[in-house]
């Protein structure tokens, strides 16, 4: 499939593109973020615009993000029960039920980009525990211009190599999380330390 939609990048550009960021926010297994590096490919040699890509991308992962929270609003814990059935589903709705319990808004900003898979849940939850929508939205918008706009400029960068491309985004991914588990773990440091501290 992913090579049918490939093909279909040159074609329909800024289209394909916000379609596949909106269907990948509902959990569907689109190559979403392949489509983008290709897309920053065809844009880096002429063939599309950068600017409508990345207005694109974004619109489709805001409208799937709005259209995952309203379904978690209005179908609530019954939604999640029923998803939560699917042996598959279940261990992935647990960790997204984690770290909306440790992170709250936070969850909804790295799930945008950093742990992308739990995301289409985590507006799911969201929405089901009452999360303020201008919140969500705020932040939700911030990952996904994040997840966006790397992914298209990663294309672009790399000229639709979309292996070193990948790699180049794996390894600053790879930097990133490693960053905020140093900053945790420091934070949770030298909050034990203020705790321990004789007054």
């Amino acid at each position: 499939m992913t090579d049918w939609l490939l093909a279909l990048v040159p074609a329909y550009g800024a289209w394909i593109i916000a379609a596949a960021t909106f269907l990948s926010c509902l959990a569907l297994p689109i190559p979403s973020s392949v489509l983008m590096l290709a897309a920053g490919g065809f844009a880096a040699a002429g063939d599309l615009g950068l600017t409508s890509l990345g207005v694109a991308a974004l619109a489709g992962a805001v409208l799937g993000d709005q259209l995952g929270y309203a379904a978690g609003r209005h179908g609530g814990a019954a939604l999640l029960a029923r998803l939560e059935a699917a042996p598959a589903r279940a261990p992935v709705i647990a960790r997204a039920r984690q770290m909306m319990r440790q992170q709250g808004a936070g969850a909804v900003f790295l799930t945008r980009w950093l742990f992308s898979p739990l995301g289409p849940y985590v507006n799911l939850i969201a929405g089901a525990t009452g999360q303020p929508l201008a919140g969500f939205t705020l932040w939700a918008s911030l990952g996904e211009a994040l997840w966006c706009g790397g992914y298209l400029a990663a294309g672009y960068g790399f000229a639709g190599n979309l292996a070193a491309a990948s790699d180049f985004l794996g390894a600053i991914l790879g930097l990133m999380a490693s960053g905020a588990v140093a900053a945790g773990l420091g934070g949770l440091l030298w909050h034990l330390a203020q705790r321990d501290r004789p007054s």
